[in-house]
């Protein structure tokens, strides 16, 4: 009789698929290519009307700058982690095509569709969601509005994980979805815009990474990354919280 085999992950198992090289296809190298003109775009439409999709819901809900624990790290969280997780080629490929898409869309409407977003003159309080909510508001204009690419990466690195690990991905969709409404809630993006993100994460979905076609994970790599998943959000959110005694040691 065959001994049952043990499904417990190891570090062996977590440094071998961390360190497992990969070849990195054109397409990725595109990708990165493309990123710095989202810091480009508003500069080419000075004198062009900026659109301001503002819903009767967006002006209902106010700013709330807690929820920069969401806005920020939690979406770094969800775009490093693929990056950590994703070795196989194939699913690597799509979703670098998935990334490509939304990337390549948003740029197009933020030159056909310009907008921005109304921020508040002021932003009460002292605390640390009030500072890194200023922070935000000085290095990130707010133009590029229309979709929501923090909300179209999030979804799409959520729907990614999910070929690697179902519980991972459906965790990843959730934290997606708190990005989303924290993008609304220290407004940095209008309702619509989060929508036009989402939707978009989705048509990505549909194209490159749904269905028997699209590649899954190994058993083994199915079991180490809820492991780099925990890791890693453990991490980025430990960096907030130095962050946070160190605002407030600075306060005094």
């Amino acid at each position: 009789m065959t001994a049952p085999q043990s499904r417990s992950v190891t570090w062996a198992m977590v440094k071998e698929m961390l360190t497992r090289r990969y070849r990195v296809p054109l397409p990725m190298m595109l990708l990165v290519c493309l990123v710095p003109f989202y810091i480009f775009i508003p500069e080419f439409l000075t004198g062009r009307t900026f659109y301001v999709p503002e819903l009767a819901l967006d002006r209902i809900l106010p700013v709330q700058p807690m929820w920069m624990l969401a806005y920020g790290p939690l979406y770094w969280f969800l775009i490093f982690l693929p990056v950590l997780v994703v070795r196989q080629d194939a699913l690597l490929r799509r979703a670098v095509f998935a990334y490509l898409l939304v990337w390549i869309v948003s740029y197009i409407f933020f030159v056909v569709y310009p907008t921005t977003a109304s921020r508040p003159v002021e932003i009460n309080g002292t605390g640390f969601g009030a500072w890194s909510l200023g922070l935000i508001y000085a290095v990130d204009p707010p133009h590029n509005c229309f979709p929501s690419l923090h909300v179209a990466h999030s979804y799409v690195s959520a729907l990614v994980l999910l070929r690697v690990n179902r519980r991972v991905g459906i965790a990843a969709l959730l934290a997606a979805s708190l990005v989303g409404l924290s993008a609304v809630l220290v407004k940095q993006h209008y309702v619509i815009d989060v929508i036009a993100g989402a939707l978009l994460a989705g048509i990505a979905y549909a194209m490159f990474l749904r269905g028997g076609s699209c590649p899954v994970a190994g058993e083994s790599d199915r079991r180490v990354a809820p492991v780099i998943a925990v890791g890693l959000f453990a991490t980025f959110y430990g960096l907030v919280a130095i962050a946070w005694l160190l605002h407030g040691w600075a306060l005094g």
